[in-house]
């Protein structure tokens, strides 16, 4: 299959590149970027030599028509909706990574992402591309807006024990730590190198456009309006996510249940993988991976259970899943192309 990718010279997209160069069904047929329109793709990164390809200009909509059947957007949000509704008619899959298609509701994407959104029409058409959740919807699907990477790691996490009815709904609180490259490639002093370094800091408090995204999805299975809390904070790393989610239990449940209801639940999911009682995930152990994986802590005491997720932002949040989805709409196995093991230390 042959696929564009725009935004390829960010680091979405230089994931998608770094993947899909090694994708037995996947060939990359033109990479477009503002930025470094007229580069070959080893100018911008050398560690790419051997991809003897020239970076095109994205503001032309031939370019990202030309001989695709599929696209992939790393781009921005508000740049993917002026586009690929005229690549939906023209029958070319499109694989969103920005959020221009994850909310369905037009009024409440223009509240927390403060631009105009796509029609209510074109949201529709949209599948959201939680792999493992919406599996069944994403085969054959054309459009999928690939989640963000904190939802990926918190929905994950809070799914299955949300289906059982062991856990207080309004009691959800999710406390997320991020790298510095979830921020993207761009300049700016908040990622400056001696703002971040040896430094923590707490971001868009009670305000992360993340969280109408989580709740839609959650509101979804519970059947009900879910609201939970929800803080950031960047750390002075590179890759990686993880976050420590809190809920109060209204079961008598003990840590074997947990486990086994998480085991059971990702039985068929060969990227999340659940750590046994007193096991605690950390970043660096899906670094470079599509991996999430998820361990657990029960507080007796104040009858909380305590979750930790943990998934590299760039793979699991961005492109890994993205690629993941593309495999699960063609029919071939999810795991294709993404069979790479954690990079550590």
């Amino acid at each position: 299959m042959k696929v564009n990718i725009v935004g390829a010279t960010g680091y979405g997209g230089l994931e998608l590149i770094r993947i899909l160069k090694n994708h037995p069904y996947i060939n990359i047929h033109s990479v477009v970027s503002n930025s470094y329109a007229g580069k070959e793709v080893e100018d911008v990164y050398p560690h790419l030599s051997g991809v003897e390809m020239p970076i095109l200009t994205s503001m032309n909509l031939e370019v990202l028509m030309d001989g695709a059947e599929a696209v992939f957007f790393a781009t921005p949000s508000g740049v993917s909706k002026e586009f690929i509704p005229q690549l939906f008619e023209k029958g070319i899959k499109c694989i969103d990574l920005s959020g221009d298609f994850r909310l369905n509701s037009p009024t409440v994407y223009e509240e927390w992402y403060m631009q105009a959104s796509a029609t209510q029409e074109d949201l529709n058409k949209a599948v959201y591309g939680l792999s493992e959740i919406n599996g069944k919807a994403i085969e054959g699907a054309q459009l999928i807006a690939n989640p963000g990477c904190f939802p990926t790691a918190s929905l994950l996490a809070i799914i299955p024990i949300l289906k059982t009815g062991w856990i207080d709904e309004d009691s959800i609180i999710i406390d997320g730590k991020t790298g510095v490259s979830g921020a993207g490639r761009g300049v700016s002093l908040g990622t400056h190198f001696s703002e971040t370094n040896e430094n923590v800091k707490a971001y868009k408090l009670g305000k992360h456009q993340h969280i109408p995204e989580m709740e839609q999805v959650l509101s979804g299975i519970a059947k009900q309006a879910i609201q939970l809390t929800f803080s950031t904070h960047l750390v002075p790393m590179t890759r990686g996510i993880m976050c420590t989610i809190y809920m109060k239990l209204t079961e008598s449940v003990t840590m074997e249940m947990v486990v086994s209801l998480y085991k059971e639940f990702y039985r068929n999911s060969p990227f999340v993988r659940i750590r046994t009682d007193g096991s605690y995930p950390s970043t660096k152990e899906v670094y470079g991976s599509n991996y999430c994986d998820i361990g657990f802590a029960l507080d007796v005491r104040t009858n909380q259970l305590i979750i930790v997720s943990v998934i590299d932002n760039v793979m699991k949040g961005a492109a890994g899943q993205a690629v993941q989805n593309v495999n699960i709409m063609m029919g071939w196995n999810e795991t294709t192309g993404l069979e790479l093991s954690p990079l550590y230390p």
